[in-house]
């Protein structure tokens, strides 16, 4: 009997036993944004009182990574203001993404953005592990509570401690070891591929002879002239390309030391007319000589840039080559001035994959950024330059890793003869994201080599623009130190750097003019001139910020489209031409005739900003025709003279209503208000992610 009660009571303990430990879930706050995040899922817990217009919001259903996590769960109601558990999954990026008023939230619109994240009941889902602390890719540190411990988990490029009970190999030696050692894993957010390990001198050339018979792709072979031995020589000879195509150059020519007087001449000689960098404004008596363009410890001020230099890293380059390359942006980084108050420099070596060395915040004086760049070692591979601007695109400019939103960015491709895929739809991307594309290309294919080439006329299909001032070609690598003051003269001058992506060059900007009897013939005119200098302060082209004009009374009529003008010039002549109409005053039919006529042809990549004028109560409602509008992504601005509603024009305005509405006692006070207005349109610009 009494083993029996102890079986029976076995049994009934068993399941106690197997029964599932708790799940943790961490707590975020309300500011945290899913970028910030590195899991690709998981559930957290959200503080309540994150309905706030500080933690901006992204998009509907599908909210950019920028977004804060626990707003945009109010948003989409899965909670509300008290908080609550979410369950977060890390989706693809979009190319648009649209604002709309939901459960007491607006969100915003945003053109483009390289992450998404969607957000649903806080429950986990069948066969998914949930991690019970968060990896974070910024500079701060928490504590989170995991189990009985207290785990530190650093948020500075998600650095944290822990155990590794794997072997560890170490350059130098190459032993492993079985003891659990303390280890410190840092992970770059902006990276996924390792550096490449030290290879020990007696393998490496039957390693990289290997690698040569299974490289794909077309890549030519590099001369075997700069090679001071016999087995680096070997080593040079890799193909470009599987064809059995081989670009030999003259051995004999380059036998001299690097520093004779014959060899500088031959140097001098290899420039030819037609490729002279000189060509395209600059004077041939520009200093080759690379010196700082100021003295100053916090760089130099007149260069605020933020510079990318995509590195050539593929086994076509060789090592004498890729030594060069290395003096050549030591060179640039000393004649840079580099510093917090100045250009700020970091490197992608691209091959097969794109890595990057450093990003903009490693380094932030000249000499440490020299010392880094003579410790870089080659990646090999292809010369993949489409797959290097897509990554630098997409993780090189955020603010994790320095980017300083008001310089002007700028990457800079060093490609040693032509690259190995498809560059111009990774250009476009760029270039729409405001990058500034210059290349700077060596030993640019020969005629017999043009064949071979995957993408003819890459060069003018991925820079900035085809005026020849982002694109230098060097026919000589040892001619390279030649191009350094040239170079740092063109990415410090700020005001050629036009694609740069700014408040100023970047919108469809909509003005809704009210034109009925209360306004009159004088004030309309001076209204117009309001319109006149608010315009007039924009680049204004096909490219960059396009102008539109619609007239309203009981009825509605459009002035002019979006691409009707391309010139400043003209759009304030076209704003002076328009004729005042007289009559009611419909606002709300004049909000949705914009929607339809101006705003729903906007371009995917511009934001639409609506500027509504008006000096009375509509006789319709505005409500509907605002949100609706809202929805669709426009930023609206009201303002308001004499008559006009504060309740209407409140309503008409994107939220928080007072940035984004005005009102003045009298027409001739309207100018008070050109700058707030455009101030507060680039403050909102500058507020936002930039791709």
């Amino acid at each position: 009997l009494g083993a029996f009660l102890i079986c029976t009571y076995a049994a009934k303990e068993a399941p106690k036993k197997t029964k599932k430990a708790k799940l943790y879930v961490p707590q975020i706050d309300c500011d945290v944004k899913a970028g910030r995040i590195i899991n690709p899922e998981f559930i957290a817990k959200c503080p309540p009182g994150c309905q706030d217009v500080k933690y901006r919001v992204y998009g509907t259903d599908i909210y950019a990574s920028f977004s804060s996590v626990c707003n945009a769960a109010i948003h989409s109601g899965i909670i509300d203001n008290t908080g609550g558990k979410i369950l977060v999954q890390k989706v693809a990026g979009h190319s648009g993404y649209r604002g709309s008023f939901s459960n007491g939230v607006r969100s915003l619109s945003l053109p483009r953005w390289r992450e998404s994240f969607l957000v649903s009941e806080g429950k986990p889902r069948k066969g998914v592990t949930y991690p019970s602390t968060l990896e974070y890719s910024s500079s701060k540190s928490t504590a989170v509570k995991s189990g009985n411990d207290l785990v530190n988990v650093p948020t500075g490029d998600a650095v944290r401690k822990e155990y590794q009970t794997s072997p560890v190999p170490t350059p130098a030696t190459q032993m492993a070891t079985t003891t659990p050692t303390p280890t410190t894993t840092t992970t770059d957010p902006s990276t996924t591929t390792p550096k490449p390990t030290t290879t020990p001198a007696t393998t490496r050339s039957t390693t990289v002879a290997a690698a040569a018979k299974t490289r794909p792709g077309l890549h030519r072979v590099r001369d075997i002239a700069f090679r001071g031995s016999s087995t680096s020589a070997s080593n040079r000879n890799i193909l470009r390309s599987n064809t059995g195509i081989q670009r030999q150059e003259p051995v004999a020519a380059f036998r001299r030391a690097a520093g004779s007087p014959a060899h500088l001449a031959m140097e001098t000689d290899l420039w030819k007319p037609g490729l002279s960098l000189f060509d395209t404004g600059f004077s041939s008596k520009e200093e080759l000589n690379p010196k700082p363009l100021a003295s100053i410890s916090q760089g130099n001020p007149n260069c605020k840039v933020d510079l990318s230099f995509l590195m050539d890293g593929s086994w076509s380059i060789g090592k004498r080559r890729f030594q060069l390359q290395k003096q050549f942006l030591s060179n640039v980084a000393q004649a840079l001035g580099i510093g917090s108050a100045g250009p700020l420099m970091g490197i992608v070596q691209y091959g097969d994959d794109p890595s990057t060395e450093f990003n903009l915040k490693t380094y932030a004086n000249s000499k440490d950024l020299r010392n880094a760049i003579e410790k870089i070692s080659q990646k090999g591979g292809l010369s993949n330059v489409g797959k290097a601007l897509s990554f630098v695109n997409k993780n090189f400019f955020s603010d994790a890793n320095g980017n300083r939103g008001g310089a002007p960015n700028v990457v800079v491709v060093m490609v040693d003869g032509w690259p190995t895929d498809r560059v111009e739809e990774a250009s476009r991307l760029a270039r729409e994201s405001g990058i500034n594309i210059f290349f700077v290309t060596i030993e640019a294919a020969a005629e017999s080599e043009k064949q071979n080439v995957i993408e003819p006329n890459f060069v003018d299909k991925a820079v900035c623009r085809t005026n020849g001032f982002y694109s230098i070609t060097v026919p000589s690598w040892f001619g390279l130190h030649k191009v350094v003051q040239p170079l740092v003269k063109r990415v410090c001058d700020s005001d050629r750097l036009v694609c740069s992506k700014t408040c100023l060059n970047s919108a469809d900007i909509g003005f809704v003019i009210d034109g009925s009897s209360s306004v009159g013939t004088s004030n309309f005119r001076t209204v117009l001139q309001f319109v006149a200098n608010i315009s007039k302060e924009f680049e204004i082209s096909d490219t960059d910020t396009r102008i539109g004009a619609v007239q309203y009374t009981y009825e509605q009529r459009l002035e002019f489209s979006f691409d009707k003008y391309s010139t400043k010039q003209d759009v304030l002549s076209a704003i002076k031409r328009i004729s005042y109409w007289s009559g009611g005053t419909s606002t709300g039919a004049a909000i949705s005739y914009a929607s339809e006529q101006l705003f729903s042809k906007s371009k995917p990549n511009k934001r639409k900003i609506m500027i509504l004028i008006t000096d009375g109560r509509s006789y319709d409602d505005v409500r509907v025709p605002a949100m609706a509008a809202h929805r669709n992504g426009v930023i609206a601005y009201s303002v308001g003279v004499a008559w006009a509603a504060q309740d209407e024009l409140e309503a008409i305005a994107t939220d928080p209503d007072k940035e984004h509405s005005f009102f003045v006692d009298e027409f001739d006070n309207l100018y008070r208000f050109v700058n707030q207005l455009i101030q507060n349109i680039c403050t909102e610009f500058n507020s936002q992610p930039r791709n």
